[in-house]
């Protein structure tokens, strides 16, 4: 889909995110030893369509880069991973969704707050079925929060609970009612450096 200027949902969304990351990463090279660390957070957890034909939830992979930009507030740039199969295996559905987001931190191991996704979904069939597959990109836009709990000064537990509002014509709005399309929860190892 283009917008006016020619340039693509998926184009935008992915200047949007790389943005994100460098300014993440730029403002926590020049905050000295005072500040707080950038954290690596990979994880495991579930997400699950709020569809009512839906499934169970299914297994999730991801990673995360969280640095601080002041000391109530850190960016966070991510990407996951999710597969879910059907028809003993005649149709999989593969999504990655990119996401950046923004972290309040009004108290030290609480987190809320919000971003702005990629959602890349793939289509494929079994060869032997007459069904071309297919990939869509898609906006979404997330609500969510956290707990980040230490271990050590230079890892932490790190429990994210989203929820997932898929945009239906790719422009970013923020919801008006709490009817998302997916929640998503992850438990990760929160590695400072």
């Amino acid at each position: 889909m283009m917008n006016m200027r020619g340039v693509t949902i998926a184009t935008a969304a992915a200047r949007f995110l790389t943005g994100t990351l460098l300014l993440a990463i730029l403002m926590s090279v020049g905050a000295g030893p005072s500040r707080a660390a950038m954290q690596f957070i990979p994880a495991l957890g579930f997400s699950k369509s709020t569809d009512a034909n839906a499934g169970d939830a299914k297994l999730s992979g991801s990673v995360a880069l969280r640095a601080p930009i002041l000391p109530f507030l850190s960016a966070e740039g991510g990407i996951s991973y999710r597969q879910e199969s059907f028809s003993n295996d005649d149709f999989t559905v593969r999504t990655w969704p990119v996401t950046a987001s923004l972290w309040l931190t009004p108290f030290p191991m609480l987190y809320a707050g919000g971003g702005l996704g990629w959602y890349r979904t793939t289509y494929d069939y079994r060869s032997t079925l007459p069904y071309t597959d297919s990939t869509t990109d898609q906006v979404g836009v997330h609500l969510g929060g956290g707990l980040a709990m230490p271990l050590s000064p230079s890892l932490g537990l790190d429990l994210n609970m989203r929820y997932v509002f898929m945009q239906q014509d790719n422009s970013v709005q923020f919801p008006t009612t709490f009817n998302p399309d997916f929640w998503s929860t992850t438990l990760g190892l929160a590695i400072k450096f």
